[in-house]
């Protein structure tokens, strides 16, 4: 039972049977992240905790881990709540940012609002060259 289970959850997110049996070594940086998902969702949990999950990846693949996040939200109905420094998949993945500094929250919103702000903390981080080129054409 538990083997088809893993068998399911690891379909879920785009990997075949034959990687059942690889070791983590043998595995390209995305599908590691992939199997960490499949085993997150082993469970099947109702809130999904994701820490820098794009970390490692090219752009092609953290572009693919994004697209893989959203489908499982919908699909499944997941609640993710995902730490991440990457300002592109906060643009595509997120429906609300807590910016977190100094041990505390510094504010909270949509990213296009906080990307308006002019608080300095807010501003130097939504507002500088990475960001800015993170941004969608349509937020500005």
């Amino acid at each position: 039972v538990l083997e088809q289970i893993a068998i399911i959850k690891m379909a879920l997110v785009g990997l075949g049977p034959e990687t059942a049996d690889l070791y983590p070594s043998q595995l390209s940086g995305g599908m590691r992240k992939r199997a960490g998902l499949a085993r997150a969702l082993a469970l099947d949990p109702e809130l999904l905790f994701l820490d820098e999950p794009s970390s490692g990846l090219d752009p092609i693949s953290a572009n693919a881990l994004d697209e893989l996040i959203l489908q499982l939200r919908g699909s499944l109905g997941l609640t993710i709540v995902m730490v991440t420094h990457d300002m592109d998949s906060l643009w595509r993945v997120a429906d609300r940012v807590i910016f977190l500094g100094d041990a505390r929250i510094l504010s909270s919103g949509t990213m296009p609002a906080l990307s308006r702000s002019l608080a300095p903390e807010l501003r130097d981080f939504f507002q500088g060259p990475r960001a800015r080129a993170a941004r969608p054409a349509d937020a500005v």
